[in-house]
């Protein structure tokens, strides 16, 4: 009788530990697989930008003219016309129309991008230290409708987190001075700068010898620059990931606060065949020894970024 006792005592005891067990297991288990999502690369049901949109730039600091007509090229090349030579500057940023066809299959979206308006400060009308509140403040000086605002500052000018942590950065910002639909609304920018004289090893790699890592041979940079050269891999990978998640929520991998985004997600890939420390089998310009891998406007070569294919999970090159 006295066993009978104790074990009926027990069962409840026994049945609040399995239920706990389960508890803890489901839980686990949604862990898990909330994890699981955050490292896919998806789209996360925000808007992407469509339509006609313009890059103004606002140039702060000394920029060389031979530094603004190269990434001027590189800008006016993201629509140009089939004149340009293959692999084209045109041909990679075509890459990015795969991220609207999985929206909308049947009516898919696109933007077409064009060259805005350019603003010189050349008196560093900021200083030369620069906060990122003063980077917001330098883009909201260009226009807030269907633009994307670029500031881009020259080597002598240093930024928060500017070469320890990052070398651009693209972000939204309220618009106080333009209306939509009589509606106050977000408009993009983006900020990169000129690693030349500061840390070229960290963002104009593979032009520099690298900070760490694989210590290979510099690679010669076409177009004669290698700060510029620099640039135009940031501001490309900044475009890319701009367009397709300008507001934190189209399309990323990781955490929202450190996504990882359409170029940014196949870091040091230029071509096929690369590996740390390796940018990949690029083109060479027999004349200038330059390494390159997509052809511009006004004869220009460039090296632009491998970008992510949401369809097939995996990185794509234009060679």
């Amino acid at each position: 009788m006295a066993s009978y006792v104790f074990v009926k005592m027990l069962l409840p005891i026994f049945q609040f530990a399995l239920l706990l067990n389960l508890a803890l297991a489901a839980r686990r288990l949604t862990e898990s697989t909330q994890d699981q999502q955050t490292q896919l690369f998806q789209y996360h049901n925000g808007p992407l930008l469509t339509g006609k949109i313009s890059i103004n730039v606002i140039w702060y600091g000394n920029f060389k003219p031979s530094q603004r007509a190269i990434i001027s090229d590189f800008i006016a090349s993201l629509s140009s016309p089939s004149s340009q030579s293959q692999p084209s500057v045109a041909e990679w940023w075509k890459a990015t129309e795969k991220y609207y066809s999985l929206i909308n299959s049947k009516n898919p979206s696109s933007v077409q991008l064009s060259t805005g308006n350019q603003v010189l400060d050349e008196n560093y009308s900021l200083g030369k230290s620069l906060t990122s509140q003063q980077i917001e403040r330098l883009a909201a000086t260009g226009d807030q409708v269907n633009a994307i605002n670029v500031v881009l500052t020259s080597s002598d000018v240093v930024v928060d987190g500017f070469c320890s942590s990052r070398c651009g950065s693209h972000g939204s910002l309220s618009s106080k001075t333009a209306l939509v639909e009589g509606k106050n609304h977000k408009f993009a920018y983006i900020w990169v700068g000129n690693s030349e004289t500061q840390c070229p090893g960290f963002c104009a790699w593979p032009f520099h010898q690298p900070i760490y890592g694989p210590q290979s041979p510099p690679l010669v940079a076409p177009n004669g620059d290698i700060g510029s050269a620099g640039m135009v891999i940031t501001l490309a990978s900044l475009l890319a990931g701009t367009v397709t998640n300008p507001f934190g929520n189209g399309y990323y991998q990781g955490p929202a606060g450190a996504p990882l985004e359409a170029a940014s997600a196949c870091p040091g890939v230029y071509a096929k065949g690369a590996y740390p420390g390796y940018a990949g089998d690029l083109l060479v310009d027999p004349t200038t020894g330059a390494s390159y891998n997509a052809n511009g406007a006004n004869g220009r070569k460039y090296l632009l970024p491998a970008l992510f294919d949401p369809s097939t999970q995996s990185c794509t090159t234009l060679i």
